[in-house]
């Protein structure tokens, strides 16, 4: 029986792994040999092996057009399989243990374009009309509230690339509607000002008309509040974003933190500069906003290979 036998063995027995994982090991294992050396898994010669060897792995992955995930698993399991075969004295050394490690992408926001931006606002009256019409809204009143104030959330979020919980911790003291601007409380609780566009005005302007039927409008008192006057919470809006989803036709997946990375996305697509960005994301290190810059050249990409004559 061969060393690679001798391990997979040994895997099932002393680590308890399943035959998927075996399946995958042995594959991966199989590979390498197969990309490097031109045999099969009756190669039993691994002294051969040197970190030379490992690296033509490596560059063979990268030109096949492997994801930095698959290599990471592939690299993974020779670096297992040769750490055995040192512990068995088999080898003198293991050849993956000290490649550079192969970091995985991390995967890109996703975002809503600009029109469907505008399907999911026009989504939101059009909701609580229908649960008027069918008589699923608990009132009429209630309906146009909760239409009002979700409308208003969202142009919010929208407008300043707020998080949801930065959105439902604003009071009316942290407004300055004249200066279209307000006070949000980040993460480790640090202020930033967010910008509050003529829609997001419009919309809040059209919320309060009805809101003050149901909380004051004291400096600390709360900017979204439920039918009962408390402060809103996000998982309240989280549900009701669920319906405008389904009935603007967008994937019920989107969830509020999307509408940040949209915006972000937008400002970025319309020529603003990164710093900019950084700060009115509030975010720490630039490299957090760089992945904006990313999803931009996708959408750019996307667009090239459509349209331009060329790009086929």
């Amino acid at each position: 029986m061969g060393k690679l036998a001798d391990y997979l063995r040994a895997l099932e027995d002393g680590r308890d792994a399943s035959r998927h994982t075996i399946a995958a090991y042995r594959r991966d294992i199989a590979e390498f040999l197969r990309r490097v050396f031109d045999t099969g898994p009756d190669f039993d010669e691994w002294e051969k092996v040197d970190v030379d060897a490992a690296r033509r792995f490596v560059m063979a992955l990268h030109e096949a057009g492997d994801s930095k995930r698959s290599m990471q698993r592939k690299i993974s399991a020779l670096r297992s399989f040769f750490r055995y075969l040192v512990q068995q004295n088999h080898v003198d050394f293991n050849p993956f243990a000290h490649l550079s490690p192969i970091r995985a992408d991390k995967p890109l926001p996703m975002v809503m374009n600009v029109p469907e931006i505008e399907r999911l606002l026009q989504a939101i009256p059009a909701y609580w009309r229908a649960a008027v019409a069918d008589k699923t809204a608990k009132t009429p009143e209630s309906a146009e509230f909760a239409m009002l104030r979700d409308g208003a959330l969202t142009e919010v979020i929208y407008s300043g690339g707020m998080r949801i919980s930065e959105a439902m911790q604003l009071n009316f003291g942290d407004l300055d509607l004249g200066a279209g601007v307000a006070l949000v409380r980040g993460k480790g609780k640090k202020e930033r000002l967010c910008a509050v566009g003529q829609m997001a005005v419009r919309a809040l302007l059209a919320y309060f008309r009805v809101r003050k039927n149901y909380a004051g409008r004291e400096k600390n008192d709360p900017v979204f509040v439920n039918r009962f006057g408390e402060r809103l919470t996000p998982r309240s809006y989280q549900r009701n974003l669920k319906n405008y989803l389904v009935s603007a036709g967008l994937p019920v997946d989107l969830s509020p933190h999307k509408l940040r990375h949209s915006f972000a996305t937008h400002l970025l697509d319309a020529g603003a500069d990164l710093r900019s960005v950084q700060d009115i994301l509030g975010h720490e290190q630039l490299n957090t906003t760089q992945i904006y810059t990313h999803v931009s050249a996708e959408r750019m990409k996307t667009v090239y290979k459509k349209a331009h004559p060329r790009a086929k």
